[in-house]
């Protein structure tokens, strides 16, 4: 959730990008920095924005897990032998022994 002490003006964030850049890394808060008045940009640390990008990709795990799940529960798909058969065929890539 956006705050109102974390809407800024650009030119602000440009008078005074150091002191917003402290703000950013130890609050990791995003900043809404405005244009004539209007939200244009958010702004975050790379440290947050990080944390955010691997909730995202657990996110997306656990989605593509589920859908997997449903889809045996369902009767879908092939048993992994066959499909890796498949895959070996189609690449020509020879058994291991």
């Amino acid at each position: 959730m956006i705050k109102l002490e974390d809407i800024h003006s650009l030119s602000d964030f440009q008078r005074n990008t150091k002191a917003h850049v402290e703000r950013l890394k130890e609050t990791g808060h995003p900043e809404v920095l405005t244009v004539n008045g209007k939200a244009e940009l958010v702004v975050v640390s790379a440290e947050a924005f990080q944390a955010w990008a691997d909730k995202i990709e657990r996110a997306d795990a656990i989605e593509g897990i589920r859908r997997g799940l449903a889809e045996a529960e369902a009767g879908k798909g092939r048993p992994v032998r066959e499909a890796f058969a498949a895959i070996r065929k189609k690449h020509r890539i020879p058994r291991s022994s």
